[in-house]
């Protein structure tokens, strides 16, 4: 349970970090991008285990990268297929 929680909160600092790091306005709900950052948080962990560095020393400033670039990534591309469904 703890673990979840946890995964929880680095996601949703993940989240942000990762709409920060788009420039420009995104139009899409914080509730979305706190979505976003979960799934960036979850993926950016596995593919961190898979290339061998999830487990360092201090801070895994590297899963933290990955993280927040897969986040932006999914901000971008939410930004975009938001986008095109709404009607404006």
């Amino acid at each position: 349970m703890t673990g979840i929680i946890s995964a929880v909160i680095i996601g949703l600092i993940i989240g942000a970090l990762g709409r920060l790091v788009v420039p420009g306005r995104q139009s899409i709900p914080i509730w979305l991008t706190m979505v976003i950052g979960i799934i960036a948080a979850l993926i950016g962990t596995a593919i961190a285990g898979a290339l061998g560095v999830a487990d360092t020393r201090g801070i895994d400033w590297i899963e933290l990268v990955i993280q927040v670039v897969l986040a932006a990534v999914g901000v971008i591309l939410t930004v975009n297929l938001y986008g095109r469904r709404r009607i404006d």
